[in-house]
């Protein structure tokens, strides 16, 4: 269960305002067209992924995975001295959360695209930083399929651990965000 008090935000609500309008603009209409992207992609990529992962535009050795990551932490093909503009690593990043996030957890989790659009979009976050199965599985999902969804945005902050120890980045990361980032439950509940 959460460390901290998880509570709606004015940022939370702004950021799933805009997360709307942007996938609108896009040509969401609640069906995928050739240029559309969900909203709760959208929102997972912008108000979570983006900021927690920082972008990195030269790719680099990540020490604790022992691999080269490049953008938002991409992995997938990167190898020593790719270069990429930030232009590439946004559409990179939506590409790879729509297709290796968003559409497995919709197969996998029944009822996924009913829950609100805030809990999908932490639920994405999530499976991006701790995996799909790792998501699917997860006591979060559970209580989201069965309508609690409060429940399963507090749930979702046990993963708060690296090497069995809680790590104050991810506590922040999973449930109220800090000064410049929306937490995961922070933005969950505030859909709700």
């Amino acid at each position: 269960m959460p460390i901290n008090k998880i509570t709606s935000s004015k940022r939370g609500k702004a950021a799933i305002a805009a997360a709307l309008v942007a996938a609108l603009a896009s040509g969401w209409q609640g069906y995928k067209t050739a240029t559309s992207t969900p909203p709760a992609v959208v929102l997972a990529t912008d108000a979570l992924i983006k900021p927690w992962e920082g972008l990195v535009l030269k790719s680099h050795w990540d020490r604790y995975a022992k691999i080269w990551d490049i953008c938002y932490g991409e992995t997938k093909g990167i190898t020593a001295g790719m270069i990429k503009t930030k232009a590439e690593c946004d559409a990179m990043l939506q590409k790879r959360v729509y297709n290796d996030y968003y559409l497995p957890l919709t197969q996998k989790i029944k009822g996924f695209t009913s829950f609100p659009v805030s809990v999908q979009a932490a639920q994405i976050s999530g499976a991006y930083n701790f995996g799909v199965g790792g998501m699917v599985g997860s006591r979060a999902a559970k209580l989201a399929i069965a309508g609690k969804y409060r429940e399963a945005c507090e749930a979702q902050t046990a993963w708060n651990k690296a090497g069995g120890q809680v790590v104050n980045g991810l506590v922040k990361r999973r449930e109220m965000g800090d000064a410049q980032r929306l937490g995961e439950a922070e933005l969950c509940v505030s859909g709700l």
